[in-house]
């Protein structure tokens, strides 16, 4: 597993391009941002490739795939967003599902699926995977449509595109409903990225409830491939942190 630094968790004050040289001094080799839109792909590639850093993920510029009349959007999204993952050499979108509508949930499912769906051809053309990312309704998205991770597994079969995910936010589900090792090793076939902070407070990983030391030791011993990232608020300096989340995961 590789670890990852979100680049506005830690240095969203900063240019891309001088963030992301702090990242490469302290040892890191991989990025993630949220909104692309905010860079300039031309100098934001220049400044990866320059840094010897990979940025491995980055969101799409709609979510609200709960909703059938938002759809076109989404879809709209997608081509843009591989279109920038392009140029910026990201594999990986993040995308949300949107909030409950108060349509009837099977109907909101649906209207997942299908989105997702349509989506598909266009992510496997460009050979970029798009994440769909449960989240907790009790403390940080109230009003948020998907909440449980086997949900979400079950949306990515139902899509059956080897293009369409999930992130597993660990701190997430540990809010929501906890079980984190096997809900990660028994269903690596669907989950593409992890995210991770330390709960209560979505800080440092050492200040929460969960060992992560065991968590990813585990989720290695199950041969994951992929990425966490350190998706948490910094209560340390940002190099005092990531300083700790290496030796956490040593």
């Amino acid at each position: 597993m590789k670890l990852c630094v979100p680049i506005p968790c830690f240095f969203g004050g900063l240019p891309f391009e001088t963030a992301v040289e702090k990242v490469a001094a302290l040892g890191y080799k991989y990025v993630e941002i949220y909104d692309w839109r905010q860079l300039d792909p031309a100098s934001a590639a220049k400044a990866l490739e320059g840094a010897g850093v990979t940025m491995l993920s980055m969101c799409t510029t709609e979510f609200r795939l709960t909703d059938p009349a938002c759809r076109d959007l989404w879809v709209d999204g997608i081509k843009e967003s591989c279109e920038a993952a392009a140029a910026l050499g990201v594999k990986k979108l993040i995308t949300q599902v949107g909030p409950d509508t108060g349509a009837a949930r099977e109907a909101q499912r649906r209207s997942i699926v299908e989105g997702l769906k349509a989506g598909a051809p266009i992510l496997e053309r460009a050979g970029v995977t798009v994440m769909v990312e449960p989240l907790n309704t009790k403390v940080d998205h109230p009003g948020y449509y998907l909440t449980s991770s086997a949900e979400a597994f079950e949306l990515v079969r139902e899509v059956g595109s080897p293009n369409v995910k999930v992130v597993f936010d660990i701190y997430h589900q540990q809010v929501s409903e906890g079980n984190i090792i096997p809900n990660i090793t028994e269903n690596l076939d669907c989950i593409a990225h992890l995210h991770a902070a330390g709960h209560p407070g979505r800080n440092e990983l050492q200040f929460g409830e969960n060992d992560y030391k065991n968590i990813f030791a585990a989720v290695d011993k199950a041969g994951f491939p992929g990425a966490c990232g350190l998706e948490y608020r910094p209560l340390l300096r940002a190099e005092e942190s990531l300083a700790a989340a290496r030796e956490i995961y040593s």
